[in-house]
C-alpha cells in the first residue's frame, strides 16, 4: 500500500468557519451546514451563530458566523474544492476582497498542521493568517474548544482572545 492510499484513509479532524451578511444569513448558514452533511462530512460540533460588524468596511452589512468541527476522510484538496462548490451552491459569486458575501467557508484548523500552498488560483493559508485577530472566529472557536492551540503561534486560545481589543470584545453578540 501507498503512503498516499494511507493519507486517503485517515480521519481529518477539520475546523471551518461560516459566515454571510447578505440575503437571509442564518438561513445561508444552516443551508450551508446541510450540504456539508449531504457530502457525506460529519459535524461533531457546531457553535452558536455571532453577530459582528463587517470588517474592514462597517457600513456593509453585519456578517452572522458559526465555526463548526468535522470530521472527514476527504483530504485538503478534495475538502477545499467541495467547500468552494458549497459556497457557489449558496449564491456566492465573485467580489471584491471584504466586499459582502452570501457565503463564506473558511478551514481555520487541518488537523493542527500548517499548511501554505497553491491549490489552483487559490491560496491555501492555514491556519488562516489573521484569524487570530478576529473576533468572529475566536470566540465560537472557544465555545467548541477551550484548549485550542494555534498551530503556528503554538498559542492557546484563552490568551488569543486576551490580545483582543476591548472594541473587537464588545463588537461580538450571540444572534438570537
Amino acid at each position: 500500500m501507498k503512503k498516499q492510499d494511507i493519507l486517503e484513509n485517515q480521519v481529518n479532524l477539520v475546523y471551518l468557519a461560516l459566515g454571510s451578511n447578505l440575503g437571509d444569513k442564518k438561513n445561508n448558514l444552516n443551508k450551508s451546514i446541510d450540504l456539508i452533511q449531504k457530502e457525506g462530512i460529519l459535524i461533531k460540533k457546531k457553535s452558536k451563530f455571532y453577530i459582528t460588524k463587517s470588517w474592514p468596511n462597517e457600513n456593509f452589512p453585519n456578517f452572522i458566523n458559526s465555526i463548526i468541527l468535522i470530521e472527514t476522510r476527504l483530504n485538503l484538496d478534495k475538502l477545499f474544492l467541495k467547500i468552494k462548490k458549497i459556497e457557489k451552491k449558496i449564491g456566492r459569486t465573485k467580489s471584491e476582497r471584504n466586499h459582502p458575501r452570501v457565503c463564506d467557508i473558511d478551514i481555520i484548523d487541518f488537523n493542527g498542521d500548517i499548511i501554505h500552498r497553491k491549490l489552483g488560483n487559490h491560496k491555501l493559508n492555514i491556519p488562516h493568517k489573521r484569524m487570530h485577530n478576529r473576533n468572529f472566529v475566536l470566540f465560537p472557536l472557544y465555545e467548541l474548544d477551550k484548549n485550542w492551540v494555534h498551530p503556528k503561534l503554538n498559542t492557546n486560545i484563552v490568551i488569543l482572545m486576551s490580545n483582543l481589543t476591548s472594541e473587537q470584545l464588545l463588537g461580538i453578540k450571540i444572534a438570537q
